[in-house]
């Protein structure tokens, strides 16, 4: 079974090692020229794709090919690169190059997810009996792209976090005029309104004890894109303890969801070379 359609993980691959820098086949140093051949990065990169989307240990994922430690290693090469945060980054500009982004229309949730190993970002759960879990703001366009996150314990609220979810605007620039930010009962307060009106933001914030649906207004669109970042089981259930490990898994998983998307809505009006037979 594999882990992606070859159609999505192939342009991901070759944007991916674009971004890698050249390395020897052996190590230049050994002083008999004879050292172990260095793993492929096609390899590792398909096993983080494994842990990413089955949610599996390392050793689980680990075979003759590539060892667990040499799966960690590369990725904390890779996060030190700034590799993932920088793939993330290209598949943004390359929908809103295509298609465009809905960045008139922005919608800010937060969301709690398992953290059975507790950790950097990790906290007490206030929906799973005290457990750990781990929280995340996260900020979509209009149609629900992933723009960013912000990681927390499970048992911050969510009004708190709207501040530094909505300063990932910053990286966006330019922005239109008139920007309209989609908010759930949670974020019904003065202080709310006061930060989005200081920033020249408009809200449309859900009155506490009125029924959702009557107010549900786009909060749909966040709402959509955690539940593409929950069929990830490494984020639906988190056991790394680092922050850094995690926003890397959180941005590789938020670009597959951005070519995907994007590849699914040209699909109709592009041609390309390795396009597939049918509508994905």
């Amino acid at each position: 079974m594999p882990v992606l359609q070859s159609w999505l993980t192939e342009p991901l691959w070759e944007q991916f090692v674009a971004l890698l820098p050249v390395r020897p086949e052996y190590h230049p140093g050994h002083p008999l020229g004879c050292h172990r051949r260095r793993v492929g990065d096609r390899i590792v990169f398909d096993k983080l794709l494994q842990l990413l989307r089955f949610g599996c240990s390392y050793e689980a994922s680990a075979d003759t090919t590539c060892s667990a430690t040499m799966i960690r290693a590369r990725r904390d090469e890779w996060i030190d690169l700034g590799v993932f945060v920088r793939l993330k980054q290209i598949a943004l500009v390359c929908y809103d190059r295509i298609v465009g982004l809905v960045l008139d229309q922005i919608a800010v949730d937060g969301a709690i997810t398992k953290a059975p190993g507790g950790g950097e970002a990790a906290g007490r759960s206030p929906v799973d009996r005290g457990k750990q879990g781990l929280k995340r703001s996260g900020m979509t366009d209009g149609y629900g792209i992933p723009l960013g996150r912000v990681l927390a314990p499970a048992n911050r609220h969510d009004s708190p976090l709207l501040v530094p979810t909505l300063d990932l605007l910053d990286d966006l620039a330019p922005l239109p005029d008139n920007i309209t930010v989609h908010l759930d009962a949670g974020y019904d307060s003065d202080k709310t309104r006061a930060e989005l009106a200081a920033r020249g933001l408009h809200g449309r914030i859900a009155h506490k004890g009125e029924k959702a649906p009557i107010q549900a207004s786009q909060r749909w669109h966040v709402e959509r894109a955690h539940a593409w970042q929950n069929a990830f089981h490494r984020l639906a259930r988190c056991y790394e303890r680092r922050a850094l490990v995690i926003d890397a898994f959180f941005d590789l998983a938020d670009t597959i969801i951005t070519v995907r998307s994007l590849i699914r809505r040209v699909w109709t009006t592009h041609r390309w070379d390795d396009r597939p037979n049918r509508r994905p």
